[in-house]
């Protein structure tokens, strides 16, 4: 839907990508880690860990900062 609503015939597969990850977040974390593991290219543990501490931040709700 949200595809249809750029009303473009043609849309680069960054932005395709990007809303992937943003849905795959919402429902289901483990693969969001797995597909941004891949479209982003995690050369090493260190980049995927702190994508995953990145993810559990926004979980929290804003009052336990």
């Amino acid at each position: 839907q949200e595809l249809y609503r750029l009303g473009r015939q043609e849309v680069p597969s960054n932005v395709i990508g990007e809303l992937v990850m943003e849905h795959l977040q919402r429902m289901d974390k483990i693969a969001y880690i797995r597909f941004a593991s891949v479209y982003r290219s995690f050369g090493d543990v260190e980049t995927m860990f702190e994508e995953i501490q990145h993810l559990l931040n926004r979980a929290k709700p804003a009052t336990e900062t």
